[in-house]
């Protein structure tokens, strides 16, 4: 193994009894540094899994997403219970919020996700063209380009989305937009001029004389 990846597995994981159940280090085993990223395990129905605390004070404060990664679950955070079979997530962005979960089953175990709630990364640029794949695949454009449209806020330079929203308004019929975004994507990605020369979205405007050349 290189230092480009680490690899791990849950069952390989140290067992530390704490607070009720059992603490499973990742983020120290595989040197993450990022995020906050540990496991919690109860080996019985009854146990805590995730014991009751906040993130409010001291050097915690983090926005923190609980997955069930196998068994069964029962969180309370604040006055509200939530059933939480395998495959459940549970985001708690309150850091004040009290949390915890007891088992409701054998061998349940919960990977939690934490970051600092002060300091937010951004979202990336591909979750905004990934969330409108649905709507494009359907046909509806505007929707396509509404949603794509969003991560400009934060993007207003990403080649990438610009190329997206292009092809969106392009097969929309609305050829100034798609090649106003065409020509953004090119200055900033010039790949994009390559990519759009084979792009079955620009066929109607591969015409037109503002269409990019090959690059």
């Amino acid at each position: 193994m290189t230092e480009s990846v680490r690899v791990a597995h849950l069952d390989e994981l140290d067992r530390i009894a704490v607070a009720g159940g059992e603490y499973r280090p990742i983020r120290r085993r595989l040197g993450v540094r990022a995020f906050g990223i540990n496991a919690y395990t109860a080996a019985k129905a009854g146990d805590q899994v995730v014991e009751h605390h906040h993130e409010g004070t001291g050097s915690g404060r983090q926005e923190e997403l609980y997955l069930v990664f196998c068994g069964h679950a029962e969180f309370t955070v604040g006055d509200e219970t939530i059933d939480a079979p395998a495959g459940t997530m549970v985001f708690v962005p309150d850091v004040t919020a009290e949390r915890g979960a007891v088992a409701t089953a054998d061998g349940t175990t919960v990977l939690v996700v934490g970051g600092p709630a002060d300091s937010p990364i951004p979202t990336s640029p591909f979750e905004y063209w990934f969330a409108a794949e649905a709507p494009y695949n359907a046909g509806d454009y505007d929707r396509a380009v509404e949603i794509a449209s969003e991560g400009l806020a934060e993007w207003p330079d990403s080649g990438q989305l610009h190329y997206q929203l292009a092809c969106f308004h392009a097969l929309a019929g609305r050829p100034e937009q798609a090649l106003e975004h065409l020509a953004i994507a090119v200055a900033n990605d010039p790949r994009a001029a390559g990519w759009a020369q084979d792009d079955a979205d620009f066929d109607s405007i591969r015409a037109d004389p503002a269409f990019p050349p090959p690059a």
